[in-house]
């Protein structure tokens, strides 16, 4: 970790001080892939941190203040995914390629982040609005290119005017993040990983484009 890190007191944490800092919070998130997240103690994330209670405390105010930093720090990661889409070209076989890119890069990010963004979801529709704006952060990075590709399809004459950019890369978006945290689900239908991809990518296509990818 670089840069000046406080303590819940103000105090500026040196370098052992940030590396505790640290590992607290990467022991947190592994305890997040396993356990249920009401069920994270601070008492057990400082043992399996090999420090004690007063330690954590030096540095988060709670479980979910730790909570809420590795979740931020996941947000700033998933800014990056804009990067699927912006300056992309939808037109031919680059659009298959476009759409084909947002849904791996999508569902990856989701499946590398699944615990972390399981307590996000939990958070926001308790209405916890710190939650809610930390998720919001990561579609936004999403919506809003792909809200501006759908603009500049319009303004080429290949997207009906009447469509509005922004209800569609907000369907678009939704879906995929619907689709990326049920990912497991789809085999009970019978659907494996390989087949969810590209139906995804065809219906993302399908959704900001009007037509199907070219082959």
């Amino acid at each position: 970790m670089t840069g000046q890190v406080r303590t819940v007191d103000g105090r500026v944490a040196g370098r052992r001080g940030q590396a505790t800092r640290q590992k607290l919070l990467d022991c947190l998130s592994e305890m997040l892939g396993s356990s249920p997240y009401r069920d994270v103690k601070v008492i057990d994330v400082a043992r399996r941190a090999g420090t004690s209670p007063a330690t954590f405390y030096q540095y988060f105010p709670d479980v979910e203040g730790a909570v809420l930093e590795i979740a931020e720090e996941m947000a700033q990661e998933g800014a990056g995914l804009t990067e699927l889409v912006s300056g992309r070209s939808w037109a031919g076989k680059s659009g298959r390629q476009t759409a084909e890119d947002l849904v791996d890069g999508f569902l990856d990010f989701w499946r590398q982040n699944d615990a972390i963004l399981r307590v996000i979801d939990l958070g926001a529709a308790e209405g916890d609005k710190r939650f809610y704006k930390i998720r919001m952060k990561i579609l936004n990075s999403v919506t809003n290119s792909l809200a501006g590709s759908v603009k500049e399809l319009q303004a080429k004459g290949r997207v009906d005017k009447d469509v509005n950019p922004s209800a569609v890369a907000g369907a678009m978006v939704m879906m995929l993040a619907a689709c990326a945290s049920h990912q497991k689900g789809f085999q009970t239908w019978g659907v494996k990983q390989a087949e969810l991809r590209p139906n995804l990518a065809l219906l993302v296509h399908l959704g900001i484009t009007g037509k199907k990818p070219a082959k």
